[in-house]
Formats: C-alpha cells, sequence, structure tokens
C-alpha cells in the first residue's frame, strides 16, 4: 500500500524548512531547508529589516522538491499541508494578489514609536485588556508606518498578510487568517472577540484591509490548479493548519494546557507557557498571544518570554574568551570544573539590544565579581551560561506572577539544551523538570496539518510518537547553591538596570 504523507513547511527568516511525515508511523520521512547559507535580510536603514516574500516562495519550493524526492513521494501521496512561520510580519498585496513592497519582518524596529504613541493616546487600560500587551512593534504599528510614510502604496493595499498567510495565498490563491495570527500582530480584540476595531480606528485602518479568519485547525483552502502544476501537488490537497513559529513549536512539543511549558534557546531564547484565562502582565513585559487551540469557549493564551542574548552570548564567549578552535561540548568539560555560581561572577547577558523583560531597556551585557587572582576563561564560560538560565528564571517569575504554574519543561535537544549546565541550572533554579524531545517546527506543523484535516483525533494522538529522549529533575541536593547564586545575580540586575 502506497504511504500517505503530511507536509509541514516553516518558514523563517533565515531559511525554509519542509519535512514530510509518515502519516501510518508519524515519523519524519524526510526534511531539507533552503538556503544553505542565512537568507539576506534588506537593511537599507537602521533598524530596518525586510524580506521579499517572493524569496520565501522560492526556498519552500527547493525544499519541498527535495523531500518529495528523498521519500520518493508524488503529489498524490499528500494528505494535507501545514505552515509554521516568522510571527509579527507584514506583507502587504493588491488586487492582483502581488506584493507592493519588501516584507517588513519580526526584528525590525521602525515601528515602534507608532506602538508606543497608540499606547500612550489609548490608554494602558484600553490596550491591555483587549489586546493583552502595548500595540508595541508589531503588525498594526507596521502598518501604521507604511500608511505614514508611503501613502500612495498604502492607498494601493488590498490585503494585509502575515508570512506564513502569504505562503498558503500562493498555495491556494485564497486569502485568510486566524485569530492567532491576528493576535500576534496586536489586531485581535480578546475582550470582543473580534479584530481590534478600536486599534484599527485609532490608525484609521479599514477592517477590510484583513484577510478571512478561519480556524487554525480546520480545511483553510486547497492546492491550486496552478500552484499544484508547478510544485509537483494533487490540486485540491488540504491546507489545514497554520501557526506562529512560537505557538507552532509549543504544539510541535505537545504543549496545548495551562501550566505546560515550551522552550527553545537559539540565538535569542524563548520560555512559551499557556495559560488557561485571560490575563496579561501589566508592564508588558512577556507577550500574551492566542495559542493554536485558543477559540471563544475556552481560553488558551500562549504566554511568551523572550531573551535576546541566550545563544548569542554563548557564541560571544566561545569566539572571543574560549581557546581558540574549541568545541561547544569542550567548553562545557571545561566549565564543569567552576563550582555552581562560578565563584562569584555573575554575567548580565542582555548585550542584543533592547529586553522586552526590562520593559524595553538596553542595558548591554555586561560581567561582575571578577577578582584577578581566582578566576579563569572557564568561569566566564559557566557565568554566561548561568546569566543566560538566570534570565529565563526573572522572566518566568512575571509569568508566575500571571498565575502560570511551572512545574514541567518541554524542549527539543538542540542549542543551548545540549549543555549540561543550562540544563540542570535551569530545572534547579526554577524548580521545574525538563523533558528534550526530538521534534522541530515543521515537523509540529505537519501534525497540525493531520488534526486540522481530521487524520488525527487529538493532540494527544498526533504526537503519540513524539520521541522523549532526556529527564532532568531539579538538583534538590545543591538547591541552596543555585539558590544563592541566582540571588546573587539579581542583585546585581536591579543595580544595572539603577
Amino acid at each position: 500500500m502506497k504511504q500517505k504523507y503530511l507536509v509541514g513547511l516553516d518558514i523563517g527568516s533565515s531559511s525554509v524548512k519542509a519535512s514530510l511525515v509518515n502519516v501510518g508511523t508519524g515519523e519524519c520521512a524526510a526534511s531539507a531547508f533552503y538556503p544553505k547559507t542565512e537568507a539576506p535580510i534588506l537593511s537599507v536603514r537602521t533598524g530596518w529589516a525586510e524580506q521579499e516574500p517572493q524569496m520565501w516562495w522560492d526556498n519552500m519550493k527547493l525544499a519541498l522538491r527535495q523531500v518529495m524526492e528523498d521519500a520518493h513521494a508524488t503529489g498524490e501521496d499528500v494528505a494535507a499541508i501545514g505552515i509554521s512561520y516568522q510571527m509579527h510580519g507584514l506583507v502587504c498585496v493588491d488586487k492582483q494578489l502581488q506584493p507592493l513592497r519588501p516584507a517588513i519582518i519580526w526584528c525590525d524596529s521602525r515601528a515602534v514609536p507608532y506602538g508606543e504613541r497608540a499606547f500612550r493616546e489609548l490608554g494602558a487600560d484600553q490596550c491591555l485588556s483587549h489586546l493583552l500587551n502595548s500595540p508595541g512593534n508589531f503588525t498594526a504599528a507596521k502598518l501604521a508606518w507604511v500608511k505614514e510614510n508611503e501613502p500612495d502604496l498604502y492607498d494601493r493595499i488590498d490585503k494585509i498578510m502575515l508570512p506564513g498567510d502569504y505562503i498558503a495565498m500562493r498555495l491556494s490563491g485564497e486569502v485568510n487568517t486566524t485569530a492567532s495570527g491576528l493576535s500576534e500582530g496586536m489586531l485581535w480584540d480578546f475582550k470582543e472577540n473580534h479584530a481590534a476595531r478600536f486599534l484599527m480606528d485609532y490608525y484609521g485602518f479599514s477592517e477590510s484591509l484583513l484577510p478571512t479568519i478561519v480556524p487554525t485547525f480546520s480545511v483553510q483552502s486547497e492546492v491550486s490548479q496552478s500552484a499544484a502544476a508547478e510544485l509537483g501537488l494533487r490540486a485540491g490537497t488540504p491546507i489545514s493548519y497554520r501557526a506562529g513559529d512560537q505557538p507552532n513549536n509549543a504544539l510541535s512539543l505537545n504543549v496545548f494546557n495551562p501550566g505546560e511549558i515550551a522552550s527553545t534557546a537559539g540565538t535569542s531564547g524563548v520560555v512559551y507557557g499557556v495559560l488557561g484565562q485571560v490575563n496579561y502582565d501589566p508592564k508588558s513585559r512577556v507577550n500574551t498571544f492566542a495559542h493554536v487551540n485558543h477559540d471563544a469557549t475556552q481560553s488558551r493564551l500562549g504566554v511568551l518570554l523572550c531573551i535576546n542574548g541566550t545563544g548569542i552570548l554563548n557564541a560571544w564567549i566561545r569566539r572571543n574568551v574560549a581557546p581558540e578552535g574549541i568545541s561547544y561540548a569542550d567548553m562545557n568539560v571545561m566549565m564543569e570544573q567552576v563550582p555552581i555560581g562560578s565563584d562569584g561572577v555573575s554575567i548580565i547577558p542582555f548585550g542584543n539590544g533592547a529586553e522586552r523583560v526590562l520593559e524595553n531597556r538596553e542595558t548591554g551585557c555586561s560581567i561582575h565579581g571578577i577578582n584577578f587572582n581566582n578566576h579563569s576563561k572557564a568561569h566566564l564560560m559557566r557565568a554566561a551560561q548561568e546569566g543566560i538560565v538566570f534570565s529565563f528564571c526573572y522572566g518566568m517569575e512575571v509569568m508566575r506572577e500571571m498565575g502560570m504554574d511551572i512545574r514541567k519543561i518541554h524542549a527539543g535537544r538542540a542549542n543551548m539544551f545540549l549543555s549540561p549546565i543550562f540544563r540542570n541550572t535551569l530545572a534547579s533554579v526554577s524548580g521545574a523538570t525538563i523533558e528534550l524531545y526530538e521534534t522541530d517546527g515543521s515537523v509540529g506543523a505537519a501534525k497540525g496539518a493531520g488534526m486540522g484535516c481530521g487524520i488525527y483525533r487529538d493532540n494527544n494522538e498526533a504526537f503519540a510518537t513524539l520521541k522523549k529522549l532526556a529527564v532532568i529533575e531539579p538538583d534538590e541536593a545543591q538547591h541552596a547553591a543555585y539558590a544563592e547564586a541566582y540571588a546573587r545575580w539579581k542583585e546585581v540586575l536591579m543595580r544595572v538596570k539603577g
């Protein structure tokens, strides 16, 4: 019997990844990503970051073609398609569905003043109670920038989209989005359970600019004849799931219910937890969006903590502090010779721009407590990893204030989670058990598609084959040492913050 597959597409800013998941076994049959070197980001001015939507499509085609060839699959073998994508972007298209300008992507900061002004003039209570965040630098504020600075182009916009919406449109010819997607753009009103009309009215946007809203898990559209011919797929193949990369990462780790946590620790680090009631941080130190399974009948909110200075600090330490040519694994061996707390050395890891958890302050990275007679490179290496963990735990305190009970952290075995010191410190300071799994965003998107088209009854069936690779429990015997190191780090942070 011919195998059936689910396609998962992960539209990132550095690459586009495709995976084929075998429907029968739940295993990943093939994966590929393009480009093989990091995709270009256009930055014609300081703080700007744009990408051509056509580039996402071209790289998606290459990745999809490779996985189909590697698995010896045809278009008839594909049961459904799911899409994960870089969050908070803005794609503007005309009536012919052609992009009018490059997409303004997540890391572009030009719209900050537009979000801040809306927050100030509309009022914190209005914004936080309806949007659960300040308008910030999200999609709505980006569109406000276009409206003011490119008015002729703005007048030609027929629809605005997120990056995942654009790929779905290219696949189907239909323009739609999800409530979860609108929430990440500050375009969803949680109190009224519809588009955020009060913010759109403030900016002078017509609601007609928004795509049709479809459920996250549903047959949202189908592959068109023209896309099928271009991609080698079957016309009519359902596109049945779509989510931003962080909600999708949580889905990939089977994180759906209140109190469950997903974490990643690449260049930047994320702790993403599910909250069962509508709530927000009054200081907007963490962001709150609709999770993949949020709807009018049950609140499932994704509370997102992002630490910009995560793996990028560890990489900086490797390049500039560690002995030349050393691997990350060798660094871990060196660090193990240093006790918990790094003999009094503390590193504040916020050297990759303004940090939302610090209320958008940019403190820079700083090193404290060095004694020239006692401390070595290994102390700095360990202090860096501890500082990253402590920044996670500092943000998790905010999440707990919002009512989240953090007892278990799900993570993929990758990046910083490959480090035993990082894992053990995070478990022991947070008090949460860490479970490591083998998965990624494109595989998660494929399984989301299976849920959306009815192949899987629910998430438990979809992720029944999710492989648990390791469990890290808090080290109760060393609790006092970890707590003392974290308390000292927080004292340093308070001084740095002034």
